[in-house]
């Protein structure tokens, strides 16, 4: 083989190895592109997550350890933000005569197929994070996570359950959860403001 052709011949060895990997770049570049655009585009959790979005009466119930429970009401407003991507709460209602103001965000990750949410509201300066699945039989979304107990400041498991009862009404029930045992220790009865 004299040099031209030898020359000849890796030129066109060169001219494929950077065409194919340009073309496997181009290829894998089409599949990153697909897949965030699966990834951030809202699907079917999220449509019911904007069916939420309105105005809501709240009924708070608050149990303490002895079983005795308090009442008072609220208000509720849900609606969709980010182009739909995530649903945001604003409530305000009263506990042991204090005012009480929340704000929550709930989020279902297309990745990780998981419901996502956080709360904070003015009885403390941290945040309840909590991640779920949608129970089928149920129709509710079972969270669990954690949450700061202040007064030993150390974190406690949570569980709040969301289940929508019709178009108009739906019930939140949270748990604190000790040695394995769930104490129910709130429920919030939602009504559609019409």
């Amino acid at each position: 083989m004299n040099l031209r052709m030898l020359l000849s011949t890796l030129l066109l060895v060169t001219i494929f190895f950077i065409g194919s990997k340009a073309f496997a770049q181009g290829a894998d570049q089409q599949e990153m592109m697909k897949k965030w655009d699966e990834y951030m585009t809202p699907g079917p959790a999220h449509q019911e997550f904007a069916k939420m979005a309105g105005n809501w009466k709240a009924t708070v119930t608050n149990y303490d350890p002895s079983g005795q429970t308090m009442k008072s009401d609220g208000s509720a407003a849900f609606e969709m933000v980010l182009g739909g991507r995530y649903m945001k709460l604003t409530f305000k209602s009263s506990m042991m005569g204090m005012p009480l103001e929340g704000l929550g965000y709930d989020a279902y990750d297309n990745a990780t197929k998981e419901y996502i949410s956080i709360w904070m509201d003015t009885f403390g300066t941290g945040l309840i994070y909590l991640k779920g699945k949608m129970d089928e039989k149920t129709k509710s979304i079972i969270y669990s996570g954690t949450s700061v107990d202040p007064m030993s400041g150390k974190e406690m498991q949570v569980k709040t359950v969301m289940k929508k009862i019709d178009e108009n009404h739906c019930l939140m029930e949270m748990y604190m959860i000790e040695e394995g045992k769930e104490i129910k220790n709130m429920e919030i009865d939602y009504t559609r403001v019409k």
